[in-house]
């Protein structure tokens, strides 16, 4: 049996700690004290860290985790001194008898990645850092529309019952673009009100289904025109062209 849980940093961030009976992994630890408290709270040791990508809110902590702890530091080493094992795209990462196969996603950034897996009590889920959000996406801060709206369908395959771990409380945010973007969508006006809920309560959006994001998230309907019209309306975009879509939504997000 493993657990996911969110370890909440900063504003707004998100630390996935996976872990079983004794041991953990977290993901993208921008601090290292949450990662600490929730490692004492729980009673575990920490086995590994997983990066999706280079930004500071995602590796501030893994300094000081690594010297605390001396684990293994998965992910793309390019801009990340402490990575220990270099992995790409088809490669597989081994954790807690279990496995998590690496998706590589540029689009927020280049050197971006996901790591996907069927883990045992909690199904298939993908950590997707800030590629993939609860009806949204990341910035396009280093890559192209092009690259992320490709990146974003690679995940978007992936099988429906997939839970998606992303690594920002944004949901309501997104959620108000998509309203504009898609009006009358009946299940952007149902996730917003479950959402309301969950947040006044105290607890976090995530995670998601994939099937659940292809009902309400804008920027996976770039080739389904007739659901984002409006992005289309009084512009030059082309209904056949997808990556224009994107752009285009990506752009009105940007100035939203």
């Amino acid at each position: 049996m493993i657990n996911v849980v969110p370890i909440p940093a900063f504003n707004d961030n998100y630390i996935w700690m996976i872990s079983d009976n004794s041991q953990a992994w977290v993901v993208d630890p921008g601090d290292a004290q949450p990662v600490l408290a929730a490692l004492e709270t729980h009673n575990l040791e920490l086995a590994g860290i997983l990066v999706t990508h280079h930004h500071f809110d995602h590796i501030g902590g893994v300094a000081k985790l690594v010297k605390t702890f001396q684990v293994p530091v998965i992910g793309n080493p390019d801009k990340i001194a402490q990575i220990t094992d270099n992995v790409k795209e088809g490669d597989n990462v081994e954790l807690l008898n279990t496995s998590l196969k690496v998706i590589s996603v540029p689009g927020h950034t280049l050197d971006h990645i996901a790591y996907f897996g069927e883990l045992p009590g909690t199904g298939p889920s993908i950590f997707c850092g800030d590629t993939l959000f609860s009806a949204g996406c990341g910035r396009l801060f280093e890559g192209t529309a092009a690259q992320m709206l490709t990146s974003l369908e690679k995940l978007a395959e992936l099988p429906a019952e997939t839970k998606v771990f992303c690594a920002h409380e944004y949901t309501l945010a997104n959620l108000a673009f998509a309203k504009a973007s898609m009006p009358g969508n009946q299940a952007v006006e149902e996730r917003i009100s479950a959402c309301e809920k969950l947040r006044s309560q105290g607890l976090p959006t995530l995670p998601v289904t994939l099937a659940e994001e292809k009902t309400y998230n804008p920027f996976l309907m770039a080739r389904h025109p007739d659901k984002v019209r409006s992005v289309i309306a009084g512009t030059q975009v082309k209904e056949d062209d997808p990556v224009s879509i994107f752009a285009a939504l990506r752009s009105w997000k940007d100035r939203f």
